[in-house]
């Protein structure tokens, strides 16, 4: 069987190992590190990624992976999982999205040894992660007062990427082109394959999107040789571009549709009040398609995103 190191330390066939990567101190001079949890079965197979965190505020993500570790289930048969519940522990400590200096670590790959701290662990992730992996599944959840329905976000050009997400199966699959400087399109460079699962708004709970999640990941899995489990398929529906309704005024919104529905060209999406009661205006869809994000946010101001809709 071919070696497996991470961080200098060898994985034999059979071995669970917990691992953390030392990353840098806090101000305090408090050492933080980066936790990643490896399965590897005594059969070769797949090397599999699963990441939650890259946000430090997009808590169903670390929820939903830290649920796997639990997972009796969830022991591969063959090959290697790699779980890394919390990325970004800058953010998580400061429920931020980004780094103190305000980086996102999602837009500083591949990084840099002596950059910022989000480079710094932009680098790490690049050398001694991404070199390791043959797939991965990276998640996140909407923004702040942002909800978004269990999707699977993959560029419709990498067919490997469309054959895993049609594995995972959840609600939606939505074509999203590769972002410079992103974790995923730093995997791509290297002729690997991450897939972006979003469900649920950041700092806010969402049990169904982390049972998605999950639900998600084992199915792909299964479908990788990985797992035994019979995991039963999921409807799908293709989306192959998407836009936001936005707000033409300001004022308190009240939406008249639940993430998932799907809409008709001039339907009414929601109302837009001012708190007098003088001022109603409508919000109607410009187009057919499905409600895959909301603002939960009930006041807004104009050119606020207000409504998601993907359309096949």
């Amino acid at each position: 069987m071919k070696e497996f190191v991470i961080n200098g330390i060898k994985v034999r066939p059979g071995q669970s190992l917990n691992i953390d990567i030392a990353i840098a101190r806090l101000p305090t001079h408090t050492l933080i590190d980066l936790p990643v949890f490896i399965k590897r079965a005594k059969e070769d197979g797949p090397v599999v990624l699963i990441s939650g965190g890259v946000h430090g505020d997009e808590i169903n993500g670390i929820i939903a992976v830290r649920k796997m570790l639990d997972e009796e289930d969830l022991n591969p048969i063959k090959g290697t999982l790699i779980l890394m519940p919390l990325v970004n522990v800058y953010g998580f400590l400061s429920s931020s999205r980004t780094f103190p200096d305000g980086r996102d670590l999602n837009r500083s790959f591949p990084g840099s040894k002596k950059g910022s701290l989000a480079s710094q662990i932009a680098f790490i992730l690049s050398n001694e992660i991404i070199p390791l992996i043959d797939y991965g599944l990276d998640i996140h959840t909407g923004g702040r007062m942002l909800s978004n329905y269990p999707q699977i976000r993959v560029d419709y050009k990498d067919k490997k990427g469309m054959e895993l997400a049609n594995a995972f199966g959840t609600h939606f699959i939505l074509n999203s082109p590769h972002i410079d400087k992103s974790f995923r399109k730093e995997a791509f460079k290297r002729k690997k394959t991450i897939l972006v699962y979003e469900g649920g708004e950041s700092m806010r709970l969402d049990d169904y999107a982390v049972e998605e999640a999950i639900a998600g990941t084992k199915r792909m899995l299964v479908h990788l040789g990985m797992l035994e489990e019979s995991a039963l398929p999921k409807k799908t529906i293709m989306l192959k571009e998407s836009s936001w309704s936005r707000a033409k005024v300001s004022g308190i919104f009240n939406s008249t549709v639940t993430l998932g529905d799907e809409v008709k060209k001039g339907q009414m999406l929601a109302k837009i009040s001012d708190p007098f009661g003088q001022v109603k205006v409508p919000v109607k869809a410009t187009y057919n398609g499905h409600i895959i994000g909301l603002n939960n946010n009930p006041v807004v101001n104009a050119g606020d995103a207000l409504v998601h809709i993907g359309r096949s």
